[in-house]
């Protein structure tokens, strides 16, 4: 009996030790500086949302290259461009790979969606794809008429909405939704979303809602890739949840690609030069392309992609431009002197109107759509900053620190345009990269903010705009991994003189 008395007192002082050190580890000498972290739950105690500026707290505490856990998986969070600039330059190799998630597992067409494939041949292909079909020069020029079509549509829509004896209020995001979904409809199958008619009824309001529903972006945290043995419990019904999602998903892209296919060779086609028509027909002399599969990770990622994220970045515009109407009077100006009065803006006048530009850019700024870049995962060790980060490490760049850093930017939580005036992107890009960075940055950046200055500066050009009271709209993001607004955007709105004839006549 003794015996086992020391037995059990060795046992616990063994496990004792055990626990001591895994709580009090402290980093090795090389290891990025960082809060000691707990056993299984690692950091997560520290973390509050917003994420982005819990994360810029600690990076304050502990410096621009901070090391933590979420969970067992080991992160390295960088706040700086010298940073940013090291992972993404030398190591950008190490780092093209995402770290493995249920979502990629379950949600991505096993891995093939071009955000969430791993590094190598078949994501070099979708890339190769993207950028000559998609996002090339000539592919945003192609397209252009669709994007010039819905605005048109998004400002007879204002119009019908404002066209009144006083300023009438107008949910800015739905209308913004509306847009972005329609012209990425409109490029992917030859029709709209939801119909210009059924637009302003509550049948077209309860259309685009169920269709975000289907294909929104999983883009938050999920505990569960970071402690497995939740995933294996079935927490919070999580896995279910995004399997019941996987076979809506599956059945609207089906659908929406069948449609195209039984069409595509006949003489009545006219869908001729839609996207999913040239997927179709990679799909046929490209061995890359044998797998439907790829072509519904396509058509999900230009949803999942090219939607909220440019909804996001023309509603924080908008807000701002409220919030400063000596800034909105100087862009209508400008829209004023290079276009007037007898016409729309179109695509062709964007390279014109330099002082949207900077609108756009400063408002990307200050509200990245992503401010924690999409994670990134380390195939191999290396050493960065004379710090040894090993293998398997997830890596943030918080865009949201560098953005407002004010080592890099003189007032940097005042909106100030002008600050983009000759502003040199290839000099700068790792003090500024809202669309990310390295050989896994967003290929869509060109489109979005094209979209986003024709939108913007077609609403300027065609109404006047004002708070819908004498206190400034509500800044405050809300929580979440996308930079969105707590409090959707309302604005007042009524037709300018100078413009009523052109509008009346759309």
């Amino acid at each position: 009996m003794e015996n086992l008395h020391y037995y059990g007192a060795f046992l616990l002082s063994i496990i004792f030790i055990i626990i001591t050190k895994l709580v009090y580890k402290r980093h090795s000498p090389n290891s990025p500086p960082g809060p000691f972290s707990l056993p299984i739950i690692g950091h997560f105690h520290l973390l509050k949302q917003p994420l982005y500026q819990t994360l810029e707290t600690l990076s304050f505490q502990y410096g621009p290259v901070l090391s933590l856990k979420f969970g067992s998986q080991p992160v390295v969070v960088v706040s700086s461009p010298s940073a940013v600039e090291e992972y993404f330059t030398k190591n950008d190799i190490i780092f093209a790979n995402r770290p493995r998630s249920m979502e990629g597992d379950i949600l991505t067409y096993n891995l093939t969606a071009p955000a969430w494939a791993p590094y190598g041949q078949l994501w070099r292909n979708l890339r190769r794809i993207l950028n000559i079909e998609v996002f090339s020069k000539n592919s945003l020029q192609k397209f252009s008429h669709i994007r010039e079509q819905q605005v048109y549509s998004l400002v007879r829509l204002v119009f019908k909405v404002s066209n009144g004896s006083e300023p009438q209020k107008v949910e800015c995001k739905y209308f913004f939704s509306l847009l972005t979904f329609n012209v990425i409809m409109m490029m992917l199958t030859g029709e709209p979303c939801v119909g210009e008619e059924a637009a302003s009824t509550d049948l077209g309001k309860q259309q685009l809602k169920d269709v975000k529903g289907i294909l929104f972006a999983f883009l938050g945290m999920n505990i569960c890739d970071y402690i497995p043995i939740l995933r294996w419990v079935g927490y919070k019904g999580l896995e279910k949840n995004m399997v019941r999602l996987r076979w809506k998903r599956d059945k609207f892209l089906c659908h929406m690609i069948e449609e195209i296919e039984q069409i595509k060779n006949s003489p009545l086609n006219t869908k001729k030069g839609t996207l999913i028509e040239t997927l179709l027909s990679l799909h046929e002399s490209e061995s890359e392309f044998n797998s439907d599969d790829i072509i519904k990770s396509i058509v999900l990622m230009m949803f999942a992609a090219g939607t909220d994220t440019t909804v996001t970045t023309m509603e924080w515009a908008m807000t701002l431009l409220l919030n400063h109407p000596e800034v909105l009077q100087k862009v209508k100006a400008e829209i004023d002197n290079q276009v007037g009065h007898g016409r729309l803006l179109n695509d062709s006048d964007l390279a014109n109107l330099p002082y949207l530009r900077c609108v756009i850019s400063e408002t990307l700024r200050l509200y990245p759509p992503t401010p924690l870049l999409l994670p990134h995962f380390s195939t191999e060790d290396c050493t960065v900053g004379g710090y040894t980060i090993p293998q398997g490490t997830m890596l943030l760049a918080n865009a949201w620190t560098v953005h407002r850093d004010p080592k890099l930017w003189e007032d940097p939580k005042s909106f100030k345009p002008e600050r983009f005036d000759g502003f040199n992107g290839d000099r700068d890009a790792f003090k500024y990269f809202p669309f990310g960075n390295g050989r896994r940055s967003c290929p869509g950046a060109g489109m979005a903010n094209r979209l986003s200055s024709l939108a913007l500066g077609a609403l300027i050009q065609c109404f006047d705009w004002e708070r819908p009271d004498k206190e400034m709209v509500d800044m405050t993001p809300a929580a979440g991994f996308l930079l969105a607004k707590a409090k959707p955007l309302e604005a007042l709105c009524s037709p300018c003189n100078s413009m009523i004839k052109i509008l009346s006549q759309l």
